[in-house]
């Protein structure tokens, strides 16, 4: 009882309540007078356990938060140091010339975001390049000004390109989708970004692939032969107006190679007025001589209104009397007029140019180039042949023009033009249309082959030309001119030539 009723019991802490409220009533009750009610209030009262337990725990939880508070705090600093300190001084240390700017240089934010503003302004654009010029050798320049007028001079120069260019057309669409995938061709936008000037590698130490391209051995082959010389041949010539007639008189050679076992050659030569292989005329044979002395008159009628068109064929051979004759060279005047006019005898001097075969006279073909650069239209217009070769029985042929674009060794297209019955000098006038855009265009040729028309059975190559800038002699210049002048037709005469075995295979494996 004594834990119940003591001084901090409940039942004692209930009993000072009620007492105390008793006394705080006006007026009091009967038997409490005002100085025991007045000594009672003047007791302090005592806390209960409950307040003071309630006191500790209340201070241990601000104790708790405050800890909490200042960890925060510390993790907080300890971040922003890793993430924000570190790096800066690093950058510091890496670029110590930074270290020597004036104070003046060093820009704040706000400032560098106004200057990039300012970029925006095209009349400060020449400006803004020579700084990029100038920011490789100058430190005063923020990077981030660089590289905003870097982008900034993109941009305008892409613009400039989209508003001065024309439109790809959708007619070269299907040329792209021919074109070989390794060619790339692109749009008219030629890529998001450039280069900058810094990262352009120089060609000292690169790889350069077309040193290491296998050239063609055919071709190396025929170029070294032709650069072979054989020795040298004098003949002269002159015309009979009396008689219409062509004089021409083969007098000398002089250091031709030897054919025989024994160091020397048995020489003569054939002599031809082409186009006409008809009528052909020949030299005595000189034993064992590399200096034959011929001295032979050989006459040929012609008319001398048809003199410009003719060629003097010289075809020098080694005689063998038990195997086929062996050739040493050629000579082919295409100018009989190069020398004189032929009123007087002209003595001439050729090289004898190396030839394992007699070149035959396939004809020779005229047409025109014309290309329109804002259009993409390149137009090749067919205008005659002369002298084409024999291919039937009847001594004519049956000719027509196939025409093929070329890209890498692939053709891309065909197109041919009408079939001319029993002719070898035929007139087509027709034109050859094809869309190739600007770009492709250093990356095409053109072969133009004359075939012989036939019904039963294949038709058979009569000759080709090509043209284009990877073309040869008259083929390259003919391209190289109708560039030079565009919308404008560019007409030329080609001599046809055959074709090779190895190529004939290659492309031309489908005829017609």
């Amino acid at each position: 009882m004594s834990g119940v009723w003591g001084t901090g019991g409940p039942r004692c802490q209930a009993a000072l309540a009620l007492l105390a409220s008793l006394c705080r009533a006006r007026p009091p009750p009967l038997g409490l007078d005002v100085e025991t009610c007045r000594s009672f209030e003047l007791q302090p009262p005592e806390r209960s356990p409950s307040a003071a337990d309630s006191g500790t725990s209340v201070s241990l939880l601000a104790a708790i938060v405050i800890v909490c508070g200042v960890a925060l705090v510390a993790v907080f600093l300890f971040l922003f140091w890793k993430l924000c300190w570190m790096p800066w001084r690093s950058k510091e240390a890496s670029s110590p010339a930074s270290a020597n700017l004036p104070p003046d240089a060093l820009q704040s934010p706000g400032s560098r975001s106004n200057m990039a503003d300012k970029l925006k302004d095209t009349n400060t654009l020449g400006f803004l390049e020579a700084a990029v010029k100038i920011s490789h050798t100058s430190p005063d320049i923020p990077a981030e000004v660089q590289m905003s007028v870097k982008e900034h001079i993109m941009r305008h120069t892409r613009l400039q390109r989209q508003t001065t260019e024309p439109a790809s057309s959708t007619r070269h669409t299907s040329f792209k989708r021919h074109l070989p995938r390794q060619m790339h061709v692109s749009s008219v936008d030629y890529g998001n970004e450039l280069p900058p000037a810094a990262e352009q590698p120089t060609s000292i130490g690169r790889i350069k692939p077309e040193l290491y391209k296998q050239k063609s051995v055919d071709g190396d082959d025929a170029k070294s032969e032709a650069a072979k010389s054989c020795g040298k041949i004098n003949f002269s010539l002159r015309y009979d107006y009396e008689n219409e007639t062509l004089i021409v008189r083969i007098l000398k050679a002089f250091d031709l190679p030897a054919k025989d076992f024994c160091g020397s050659s048995d020489p003569y030569v054939k002599i031809y007025l082409l186009p006409d292989r008809k009528c052909k005329l020949q030299t005595r044979v000189h034993r064992k001589t590399l200096n034959p002395t011929f001295d032979e008159n050989f006459h040929f009628p012609v008319p001398y209104e048809e003199l410009a068109e003719r060629k003097l064929h010289l075809s020098v051979f080694d005689f063998d009397r038990f195997s086929r004759h062996d050739m040493i060279g050629e000579v082919i005047l295409d100018n009989l007029f190069e020398a004189s006019d032929l009123s007087r005898e002209t003595s001439i001097w050729k090289d004898i140019q190396y030839a394992t075969s007699e070149s035959v006279d396939l004809g020779e073909i005229m047409f025109s180039l014309c290309y329109l650069p804002t259009a993409g239209r390149l137009t090749l217009t067919v205008i005659k042949c002369r002298n084409l070769k024999a291919m039937d029985i009847t001594g004519y042929s049956d000719p027509y023009v196939k025409v093929s674009l070329l890209c890498d060794g692939r053709r891309l297209k065909k197109k041919k033009t009408t079939i001319k019955k029993n002719t070898l000098n035929p007139v087509y006038n027709e034109a050859i249309i094809f869309d190739i855009p600007p770009e492709n265009m250093d990356q095409v040729s053109l072969l133009i082959s004359v075939m012989d028309y036939d019904r039963v059975g294949h038709n058979e190559i009569i000759g080709v030309c090509r043209v284009g800038i990877n073309a040869e002699g008259l083929g390259r210049d003919h391209w190289n001119e109708m560039l030079a002048y565009p919308r404008k037709p560019i007409a030329h005469w080609h001599s046809l030539v055959e074709v090779k075995k190895s190529f004939k295979e290659r492309t031309w494996s489908s005829r017609g």
